[in-house]
């Protein structure tokens, strides 16, 4: 069966059924990075509640489905431009940054590229210095390539490791700059926006699969959970070689978060086997009447 990572994907937006398709479509791993959640919030516990959620309840929840849960902690830059909100979050975020499954701060950048953006964007860099992990970048929907390029500028000025920093929602304008540059570039497969597969295809065509990450971004937009996979098949079809088709959908991202310390292979090849009996805080992902799978040696399939 074929192995692949989804490293940017906002799970708490999708159901128990997308849990499923995904695993069934060769989904091993997941990465859920810290973002807004359709309507700004208003108060500093719902942030802290969010981050535990990503931490806690959703790590647990991709579990129960045979799929390894990480994530990435970060002030979003929307939610940025809410000053004496964001220095709270700011007060917040190193609490969190250490817990197991974090692997990168993100997705931080510029959104509309204000003074207060810019700011918080700085300031997050330091933190992910501080603690030692990569960073995931949001390039703009507006002004994309000044925006792009301006994220690297900066985190240049702050002294990151391109090789240590993953510049998402790239595009065909965008590409061949960071990958000059020494980022990593990340494809979004969104429809009817950002990145679509076909295109995605003849950008592994040309510039081949170093540095190139495949993502789906789905979320509670109209979206596709399974859009790596599907990108995959893709790409196959389109006579893309197969050690391509693993970097840009498996590996490059292994690589690039497995800098966190917190991201290893065998964190899926040796998982235990589902348990749906099993709890957190008391809590199941099943309701009355519903029969929990629970895997014994003879049900797992070998990778």
């Amino acid at each position: 069966m074929e192995m692949y990572i989804d490293p940017h994907i906002h799970l708490v937006s999708r159901t128990t059924d997308d849990y499923e398709a995904m695993r069934k479509a060769g989904i091993v791993a997941t990465i859920e990075p810290a973002f807004w959640l359709g309507q700004p919030r208003t108060e500093v516990g719902s942030f802290k509640d969010y981050f535990s959620t990503l931490v806690g309840w959703e790590r647990f929840r991709a579990s129960q489905f045979g799929i390894v849960h990480y994530c990435t902690m970060g002030l979003n830059s929307k939610e940025a431009n809410n000053v004496p909100l964001a220095e709270q979050v700011m007060e917040l975020l190193p609490l969190y940054a250490g817990k197991e499954g974090v692997v990168a701060i993100g997705e931080i950048g510029y959104d509309d590229q204000t003074e207060a953006e810019d700011r918080f964007y700085r300031l997050q860099l330091e933190l992910a210095k501080d603690v030692n992990l990569p960073v995931l970048i949001h390039t703009p929907h507006r002004d994309k390539k000044k925006g792009t390029t301006r994220s690297m500028d900066v985190a240049e000025e702050h002294g990151m490791d391109p090789g240590w920093v993953v510049v998402d929602h790239n595009n065909e304008e965008t590409v061949k700059e960071v990958l000059d540059r020494g980022f990593w570039a990340a494809f979004t497969i969104y429809p009817h926006t950002k990145m679509g597969s076909e295109r995605m295809v003849e950008i592994v065509k040309q510039y081949g699969p170093e540095r190139i990450i495949v993502n789906s971004a789905a979320d509670w937009g109209i979206s596709d959970p399974i859009a790596v996979p599907k990108t995959a098949a893709l790409m196959r079809k389109m006579g893309i070689p197969e050690e391509h088709v693993r970097l840009t959908t498996y590996q490059n991202a292994l690589t690039v978060f497995g800098l966190s310390g917190q991201m290893h292979e065998d964190d899926w090849l040796k998982a235990p086997p589902i348990d749906q009996t099993k709890k957190l805080g008391g809590n199941s992902i099943l309701r009355g009447g519903q029969v929990p799978r629970v895997e014994g040696p003879a049900d797992r399939v070998e990778n």
